[in-house]
């Protein structure tokens, strides 16, 4: 699945102004062989930097290639490139031009590379983690393998999955030692066998000398002569538990193999993520999902030794909205704490914050206006809406209350009033906020595309919840009040016939 030609989801992630592509070759890569597939990519966004240019200004949307080969920080090595294409900002655009767009093509361009380990493409401007993340655990790494290719055979059915890796790359070429028959009638075991070649062609320390501030480190090992050839190594002598030395060919066969580059543990067992990224705006997510865990448990009836997780994007999305379901618990109770002190009230609160959802609602029809995608910053402006929309409420429960416990007026008369006093001050308070949110919400750059569904929740929710307010709360009160002088009535008929019969 190494470049495939599938198309990025420009809908859901926030679309940056920089492609990138990260090509990872199998450990040992000379630099060359990197660097020539690293020119093939960079040949690829030349050809794109040609295409999308204003015919007027002559002027491409692609600013600068950056090709970097060998670099990747802690994880260095000649088998690691990088390609990077800046474009010009969204507010400066000249022509129809979309960065995941120019990504999709930069891939189809691009091809497959041969004998890559993964090469992927990235146009997002923020990422939680891949769509599709399943970390394998297990004491095996054969087995881990085995189930990981599995994985990504099943993976490579759906039309919508695309760039299929796993996290277990081969290392470089080395020679394996294994214990013989031979080898265990003498008691020997593999660990005495390997430590012992170590110390042959590594070296053992035999001393330490201090000279000054130099700390000088004395190691013994074979001649250099001898640590070139593999009949050296077969010929060195193992020595036995009973002091017999013999050959190692006679006590261990060598084979030659490769290792993993990285191992990866939690809590103690070896682990293995296979990741894919998926076509969202045709994929659906939740029904792959269900559909992927059902086929991995069958799977892993086979295996029972290894254990599964879903990381990446899930994950974070599952860690995200828990702490949400907390939080958004406690905000409602101090709110009905602050509001239940000046109120002097137990239900007032609960009126006053009967408009929230109505909040939500407005921020649902929002993102509907404004062609916006709901995530997890969306859910975020839900959670600051729940402070700022009870504002209008509170005005006008704070004015019917005034009103009404001064004895100058009615309940229902309060009521209408309030309406119609507060009009203003509540039309204001909501419009100002919308307002101020506005810039906000018709900036075209990068950055601000990252915190418009935000903007959208707080301006539409307090907008909407506005129009709701004028009549939700009047008539709240007055079904609050019918209520009381309902269960009054009830107690005073209560109370006349237990005095009558009394």
């Amino acid at each position: 699945q190494l470049g495939d030609a599938r198309p990025h989801d420009a809908d859901q992630v926030v679309e940056g102004e920089t492609a990138r592509a990260t090509l990872t070759m199998p450990v040992g890569t000379p630099f060359d062989v990197t660097n020539r597939h690293a020119e093939r990519l960079v040949a690829a966004a030349l050809e794109l930097q040609e295409k999308y240019t204003d015919p007027e200004t002559g002027q491409s949307m692609i600013t600068n290639i950056l090709s970097s080969v060998g670099a990747g920080g802690r994880n260095a090595g000649s088998h690691l490139a990088r390609i990077q294409v800046e474009t010009v900002p969204r507010q400066d655009l000249t022509i129809d031009f979309s960065v995941a767009e120019m990504n999709n093509e930069w891939r189809r361009l691009a091809g497959r590379i041969p004998g890559a380990e993964s090469l992927v493409f990235r146009a997002s401007y923020f990422r939680a983690g891949d769509p599709i993340d399943i970390q394998f655990s297990g004491n095996s790494l054969e087995t881990l393998n085995t189930v990981g290719e599995e994985l990504k055979q099943h993976l490579a059915t759906y039309p919508g999955v695309f760039e299929i890796a796993d996290s277990l790359s081969d290392g470089k070429e080395e020679l394996q030692i294994e214990l013989s028959p031979q080898g265990h009638l003498l008691g020997l075991t593999r660990n005495e066998i390997v430590g012992q070649v170590g110390q042959a062609y590594r070296g053992l320390q035999a001393q330490r000398i201090q000279r000054g501030r130099d700390d000088i480190r004395v190691l013994v090992r074979f001649p250099i002569d001898e640590r070139r050839t593999l009949s050296s190594l077969s010929e060195m002598l193992i020595t036995a538990p009973n002091g017999r030395q013999v050959p190692l060919a006679n006590v261990a066969e060598i084979t030659p193999g490769r290792g993993p580059s990285q191992i990866t543990r939690i809590d103690g067992y070896r682990v293995l993520n296979v990741t894919a990224d998926v076509d969202k705006a045709n994929v659906n997510m939740i029904a792959l999902l269900n559909e992927l865990t059902a086929w991995v448990d069958n799977l892993l009836v086979k295996y029972p030794s290894v254990t599964y997780t879903l990381e990446g994007e899930q994950a974070r999305q599952a860690e995200t909205f828990g702490s949400l379901g907390t939080g958004i618990l406690i905000v409602l109770f101090a709110i009905y704490c602050m509001l239940a002190l000046p109120l002097k009230s137990y239900a007032q609160p609960l009126i006053v914050m009967l408009v929230i959802p109505f909040g939500f609602i407005g921020a649902v029809i929002g993102h509907w206006i404004m062609g916006v995608t709901m995530t997890i910053l969306s859910i975020l402006g839900l959670m600051a809406l729940t402070g700022v929309v009870i504002n209008d409420s509170l005005v006008l429960v704070d004015f019917i209350n005034q009103r009404y416990r001064s004895g100058s007026e009615s309940l229902y008369s309060a009521v209408r009033r309030a309406g119609v006093v507060r009009f203003r001050p509540v039309m204001l308070t909501s419009l100002t906020t919308f307002i101020g949110l506005t810039p906000l919400l018709l900036d075209q750059s990068s950055s601000a595309r990252f915190l418009v569904p935000m903007a959208v929740s707080l301006g539409f929710g307090i907008l909407f919840a506005t129009m709701i307010t004028l009549v939700l709360v009047p008539t709240n009160i007055m079904i609050a009040d019918d209520i009381q002088r309902f269960f009054k009535r009830r107690a005073e008929d209560v109370r006349n016939v237990v005095t009558s019969s009394g």
